[in-house]
């Protein structure tokens, strides 16, 4: 486990205490393997963000926490880290907690470690429920800054939110959906990870309205509560096609589209349309494939840039007032990705 750390920056990066730090690296008995990875994910965190480390500034220690399949953790992860050089001379070095099941239990225990331990700023995205809202409130009362990413907890005391406006995506995947398949009656699948995320209900509210609007003669078949993993997702939308003949199109809220597009193939049965959001790595292939019609995106380096700025805001090291402003929505094709999602030449 060879690093060139000071073993109290690898202690504030995972949160453990010198002593257990110490124990770790040194190869002593007793440890838990848990104990073991999370010091071994803290010196690779450093690592990434090694060039943060050598420079003069203030510094703010900040938690990323998020509920959420890996495949979009994983592009916030990287687009965070992407930003962190370009806010010299502050310095903010990040810790994260990225879990894929959407177990609020789970989350408050997260929360509530961080609130003792100590840190400038959480972005969250979480299930919109009483305990994450009562979490949030104990991190305001010790002075930590609560930034909601992608899904809001409106009723919670979080200091803003960094995102698109949710209905109006949803309201621009039903606009997308009926001028690509004039004329269907064909029932529209709409697929989330979890009911509890406040965000993807308002992007379903969002499409259904607007669909009645545009098409009042078609239909909404609703999947939820898969966590947007490819085998709960494969097995729910194969049973929605059994259950439902006239199903054509697909509105994927909550990702799992490499698994929906599967069970598609699996029945024999043609998606005439399909839009998804969030240009990760994932829908980045399928798009260039043709697989996917369009993908509703929002520039996450433009987020995390935000959020930082917010974090910083509330320590009063950057000046003016803190606002909630909506992510500008963009449609992508296959004819316009953007060049840091297109494959080496």
């Amino acid at each position: 486990m060879g690093h060139p750390y000071r073993m109290r920056e690898i202690a504030q990066q995972s949160g453990l205490s010198l002593a257990t730090v110490d124990r770790v690296l040194h190869r002593r008995p007793g440890v838990r393997a848990g104990t073991i990875a999370e010091v071994e994910q803290a010196i690779a965190e450093l690592d990434r963000q090694a060039s943060q480390l050598r420079v003069a500034g203030r510094t703010f220690l900040v938690d990323l926490v998020m509920q959420t399949p890996a495949r979009f953790s994983t592009a916030v992860r990287g687009a965070l880290e992407a930003e962190l050089p370009h806010l010299r001379p502050a310095v903010i070095r990040s810790r994260f907690h990225l879990q894929e099941g959407s177990s609020p239990a789970e989350v408050v225990r997260t929360l509530d470690g961080i609130g003792r331990r100590g840190s400038q700023g959480v972005i969250l995205k979480a299930p919109d429920v009483p305990e994450v809202d009562d979490a949030v409130a104990r991190l305001s009362e010790r002075g930590v800054p609560v930034v909601t990413l992608v899904t809001d907890l409106p009723q919670s005391r979080r200091l803003a939110y960094v995102g698109i406006d949710n209905t109006s995506a949803g309201a621009t995947a039903a606009y997308l959906v009926t001028q690509w398949t004039p004329g269907s009656t064909g029932t529209v699948l709409v697929t989330l990870s979890s009911s509890t995320f406040r965000g993807e209900d308002d992007r379903a509210a969002g499409f259904r309205s607007t669909l009645r609007d545009l098409s009042s003669s078609r239909d909404v078949h609703e999947v939820t509560d898969t966590d947007g993993l490819d085998t709960t997702m494969r097995d729910a939308v194969a049973t929605a096609l059994a259950d439902d003949p006239s199903i054509d199109a697909v509105y994927s809220i909550g990702g799992g589209n490499t698994a929906t597009l599967r069970a598609f193939e699996q029945a024999g049965r043609e998606c005439r349309v399909f839009v998804a959001h969030d240009l990760d790595d994932d829908n980045a292939v399928l798009l260039r494939q043709r697989r996917i019609s369009a993908v509703v995106h929002h520039d996450l380096r433009d987020d995390m840039r935000r959020v930082c700025r917010i974090i910083m805001q509330a320590h009063g090291a950057v000046p003016g007032p803190v606002h909630s402003l909506p992510s500008h929505i963009q449609v992508v094709t296959p004819f316009n990705q953007p060049g840091a999602f297109l494959p080496p030449r």
